[in-house]
């Protein structure tokens, strides 16, 4: 599922790009966050068929063999593991995942170069040599075949980076999500399985109501929010702190002082990780300080209320 950090960063993304261009629709710019959200989902559906269209790839190229004027023995008795792999095959024939895909118009299909390039490298790789050279082969065999696969081959694969920008760009920086959730699906998979059982969406109802709401409450609050941080970033050069610094600090302050059940604690380390991954080197200390001393005065004057354990 899409987790609440995610949600985070899609808020702060698209915050950036509300605030940045001077957007007058705030539903429009909302209209923009759901539709990103619904597109992290979209590639983790997508990226979990990749794997299926190598085998595709693979089975195509066995069968030009075999039509070869004088084909060899290796070409008419091709090796057919990774073809037949139960796992693959459990991905390719989900009714699941193909009606998902069919319903959202994604396909590899445009894209016969990267599947020839991913399985080039797939085949060059040690595991994929051993698993090949099995005698015999387990149900573990193959799904610990197709998790490697996703552990190792795409994460900083150039090629696959170019053709999600190319696809959407909506997918800026995402497919590290839908790979952990393509894991999570694939850690969830049975021999006894005749289906994919796809994770959902979000891992509770009120994810995207979190989502919308921290949007706006930041949005309509910004101005508000920017001068309780400027209270205590006034030994800073105001012009040198990066914009995305204050844009994650209102985001965070919108979330202390309007989510009663999301512990202070939570939403300091949210933002402070965010910061790490999206801001300058040294934004997470920096931003941690300033926070910090905001959740101090915010408290003081109660505008800090918190109740329960609440959602990460």
């Amino acid at each position: 599922m899409i987790s609440r950090r995610m949600l985070r960063i899609k808020v702060i993304k698209t915050l950036y790009a509300h605030l940045k261009s001077d957007a007058d629709s705030l539903m429009a710019s909302q209209k923009t966050l759901v539709n990103s959200i619904d597109k992290t989902y979209d590639l983790y559906v997508l990226t979990l068929s990749l794997v299926a269209e190598l085998a595709h790839y693979a089975e195509q190229r066995q069968e030009l063999a075999k039509k070869k004027q004088l084909p060899t023995y290796e070409d008419l008795n091709p090796n057919r593991k990774f073809v037949d792999n139960r796992v693959v095959q459990l991905i390719a024939n989900s009714d699941s995942v193909n009606d998902y895909l069919a319903s959202r118009k994604l396909s590899w299909a445009a894209y016969p170069e990267l599947v020839k390039t991913l399985y080039t490298q797939l085949e060059q790789t040690e595991y994929f040599q051993n698993y090949m050279s099995q005698q015999e082969r387990s149900f573990k065999d193959d799904l610990a075949l197709v998790t490697e696969f996703f552990t190792r081959e795409l994460e900083e694969c150039e090629m696959l980076e170019d053709v999600l920008d190319e696809m959407s760009i909506l997918w800026n920086d995402d497919l590290g999500f839908a790979l952990i959730m393509v894991l999570r699906t694939l850690s969830n998979v049975r021999p006894s399985h005749e289906e994919i059982k796809l994770v959902p969406k979000f891992k509770s109802e009120e994810d995207l109501d979190f989502a919308c709401e921290l949007f706006a409450k930041t949005a309509v609050n910004y101005d508000e929010y920017q001068q309780q941080i400027e209270r205590f970033t006034r030994n800073w050069d105001v012009e040198r702190i990066a914009f995305m610094d204050n844009l994650i600090m209102a985001t965070a302050v919108a979330e202390l002082v309007g989510f009663e059940s999301i512990p202070v604690k939570v939403t300091l380390d949210e933002y402070i990780e965010i910061a790490k991954f999206y801001s300058t080197n040294s934004s997470g200390t920096f931003i941690n300080g300033v926070l910090d001393k905001l959740v101090a005065a915010l408290q003081q004057e109660g505008r800090i209320n918190k109740s329960g354990r609440g959602l990460i």
